[in-house]
C-alpha cells in the first residue's frame, strides 16, 4: 500500500465511504448529522479529527467478548500491513488505574493528546455497559420525556 498524507486520505473519504451513516433531522432547521462506524473513531462522528481511516495515529476503545475493555492503537506498520498494524492493550484493572493507562498512552507518550478526553469518555461508557452486562449494576432506564 502506498503511503499518503492524512489530509489527502480525508479529502477522498469524507463524503463517501462504507462506514458512513447519515441521519437526517426532523426539521430543515436541525439539519442532518453524519456518523461513522469505523474502528478507531471514538465519538462515531464523521470528522477529520476522529477519523480512523484518515489518521495515521488512532485510538479505539471497545468491549471484548468476556465483558472487558481493550485499547487499540495503530502502529507504524499499519500503513503497509492491514490487520497486523494494530496493538491491543487489555484494560482489566480498576477504573482509576485504567484511566491512568489511557491518559498515559494518549497524552503522556505524545501519541494523540487531543483525544484524551474522548478516550476517557468512551471508556467510561464501555465500563458502564460491561458492568450492566455482568449483572454488577442495573442498567439505567431510558429517559422518554414527559409521561
Amino acid at each position: 500500500m502506498v503511503a499518503a498524507a492524512d489530509s489527502l486520505v480525508w479529502e477522498l473519504v469524507k463524503n463517501n465511504n462504507s462506514f458512513m451513516r447519515k441521519k437526517s433531522g426532523r426539521t430543515s432547521r436541525s439539519g442532518s448529522v453524519r456518523f461513522s462506524v469505523e474502528s478507531g473513531n471514538l465519538t462515531s462522528l464523521s470528522t477529520y479529527k476522529y477519523s480512523g481511516l484518515a489518521n495515521s495515529k488512532t485510538i479505539d476503545i471497545s468491549s471484548t467478548d468476556d465483558n472487558r475493555a481493550a485499547l487499540t492503537l495503530k502502529t507504524k506498520k499499519a500503513g503497509t500491513s492491514g490487520k497486523s498494524g494494530k496493538a491491543a492493550i487489555a484494560l482489566n484493572k480498576s477504573f482509576r488505574r485504567t484511566a491512568k493507562t489511557i491518559s498515559g498512552q494518549t497524552a503522556d507518550k505524545y501519541y494523540r493528546s487531543d483525544l484524551k478526553s474522548a478516550a476517557l469518555a468512551k471508556y467510561s461508557a464501555v465500563y458502564r455497559g460491561n458492568r450492566a452486562a455482568k449483572g454488577v449494576k442495573k442498567a439505567q432506564p431510558v429517559k422518554r420525556g414527559r409521561a
